[in-house]
């Protein structure tokens, strides 16, 4: 090794927040999901709802990847894609996946895992009209997952749906929502010594049971 080479293995920080105990953990995990979120909001970090999107295609093969929360609620977490995408392909083979919000600058991280599907036709039209016309254009330019030849027909076909659509654009109808309704919520709180407080909120018939994981 090098000196200008990091060693990764010694790349290691202590964390010292506060603890999560189970005296201080909201009645469900939605509330819970809020104060944090707000709290990542507050403390300015970068694009907050971004969570890592993992799917599976029918052999098991994982594949993982960033996106935006756009919604949640009881009901679990939305994100928007190209129907056509590999995480959309693999969702249809697989409908179940797993999101995590790294916010690590706060020494926080939850983890929900579950089920997914498409939301409605009318959910997804309502959140497209909120888009900017660039990003609309775009849903419509893309092939999301499939090989271009260059950064040029990229171009190209943006030019071509900006005269197709000079006013008002549609949502595209191979574009829409997924909302994964989770089955386990976990909140992690990094603690000093690896020692991590990790409560996980887990789905039990009609109800929730809430457990404390080892770190």
């Amino acid at each position: 090794m090098t000196p200008s080479t990091p060693d990764v293995a010694q790349m290691r920080r202590d964390y010292d927040a506060a603890p999560l105990l189970e005296g201080t953990l909201a009645a469900d995990w939605p509330a819970q999901f809020g104060a944090w979120f707000a709290d990542a909001v507050a403390a300015g970090l970068p694009e907050p709802n971004a969570m890592v999107l993992a799917t599976a295609d029918p052999a098991g093969r994982p594949s993982a990847r960033t996106v935006l929360l756009k919604a949640y609620d009881p009901a679990g977490f939305v994100f928007f894609t190209n129907y056509g995408s590999r995480k959309a392909a693999e969702l249809a083979a697989n409908p179940d996946a797993s999101v995590v919000f790294p916010w690590f600058a706060m020494h926080r991280q939850v983890v929900a895992c579950g089920p997914v599907a498409r939301v409605d036709r009318a959910e997804t039209e309502a959140y497209f009209a909120t888009r900017s016309r660039d990003s609309q254009l775009g849903a419509w330019a893309s092939a999301q997952s499939q090989v271009v030849p260059d950064r040029a027909t990229l171009d190209g076909a943006l030019g071509a749906v900006a005269v197709r659509f000079p006013d008002a654009v549609p949502a595209p109808p191979h574009w829409g929502g997924f909302r994964v309704t989770p089955e386990t919520v976990e909140f992690w709180q990094g603690r000093t010594g690896r020692l991590h407080d990790r409560l996980r909120f887990r789905r039990a018939g009609d109800g929730w049971v809430v457990e404390r994981l080892a770190p």
